[in-house]
């Protein structure tokens, strides 16, 4: 079993598409701009979002983002965004890095590695440090950026802002791919029986 990050894709098929009708329109400050689309729209969508990697046709509020798929194999498990730099907005909510797990797979770990993996791309970008926000009462999410070394900077209007330093993060203090396939893995065995 293979779990990594890939690029989105304006060539991305319908299991992306499924994956972005499961979570729903958002929750606990994700945003979810693809649920309800068509198929049709849903590769507009992609389209636009590959511009928008780029830095291409960006609306004045917009900054360039990455956007990048959790896959276990050929299976889409979540969506997660690197915005290449922050504006005002994004530096009270939203910062550098979101994410999301979709339904079916939360509570297996992959909510650890799809950070775990973004802030290694970011380090990878040159960034040296990554702000992340959440919701102050999402605890699930307060501990995951936690477990990845995020350091609580303040809690302003219900919003937590949290840093992470990445040249810190270079040897995270868990194994969450390892322990994400592993538990993967037990749950398939346990099906067999």
């Amino acid at each position: 079993m293979n779990l990594a990050l890939r690029k989105l894709s304006k060539l991305d098929d319908l299991r992306f598409f499924q994956m972005m009708q499961e979570m729903g329109p958002g929750e606990n400050g994700f945003h979810n701009s693809m649920y309800g689309l068509n198929p049709n729209q849903f590769r507009h969508a992609l389209s636009g979002a590959d511009k928008m990697s780029r830095g291409l046709f960006l609306q004045p509020q917009f900054v360039a983002q990455t956007s990048y798929w959790l896959m276990l194999d050929d299976h889409p498990l979540g969506l997660g965004k690197l915005r290449h730099e922050l504006n005002a907005s994004l530096r009270e909510r939203g910062g550098h890095i979101g994410y999301a797990i979709r339904p079916s797979e939360r509570g297996k770990g992959y909510g650890h590695v799809i950070l775990q993996l973004l802030v290694e791309e970011a380090g990878k970008r040159g960034m040296n440090e990554v702000l992340l926000t959440c919701l102050e009462d999402n605890f699930p999410s307060r501990r995951v950026i936690e477990a990845n070394q995020g350091i609580l900077h303040e809690i302003k209007n219900g919003i937590c802002k949290y840093w992470i330093h990445i040249t810190a993060n270079k040897l995270p203090k868990r194994d969450y791919l390892a322990e994400a396939l592993e538990r993967d893995r037990k749950a398939k065995e346990a099906k067999k029986y």
